[in-house]
């Protein structure tokens, strides 16, 4: 009997679209609720630090007298709270994915 279940999804898979993308030649449609990494807009902070407080993982940094704001991005859990909590709204989330790095492991941010 299995044999006849195996033959039919075969018939069917033979005469349909593929069920997944060619992705460098297809680009992949991002959902609404997709979570890539943290954006900044760097000359609208204030560097108040109400993102690093809010931070769960604290994975934000900010240095209010040197005017300095760094991310651990790998530490950061893209919860978004700190772009809810942020004054300026110069905080964003990007639906995008950090692009891979052949560099230091650390892949901090620095203003």
């Amino acid at each position: 009997m299995a044999l006849f279940t195996i033959a039919g999804e075969v018939m069917k898979s033979l005469f349909r679209k593929p069920a997944t993308l060619m992705y460098p030649t297809v680009p992949r449609k991002w959902q609404a609720a997709t979570r890539g990494h943290i954006g900044i807009d760097i000359n609208a902070c204030i560097f108040c630090g109400v993102c690093s407080k809010k931070c769960h993982t604290h994975a934000i940094v900010v240095d209010r007298p040197g005017k300095n704001w760094q991310i651990e991005r790998l530490q950061c859990i893209q919860c978004s709270c700190c772009v809810e909590v942020c004054p300026k709204k110069c905080l964003t989330m990007e639906q995008a994915y950090t692009a891979p790095s052949t560099g230091s492991v650390k892949d901090s941010f620095h203003a």
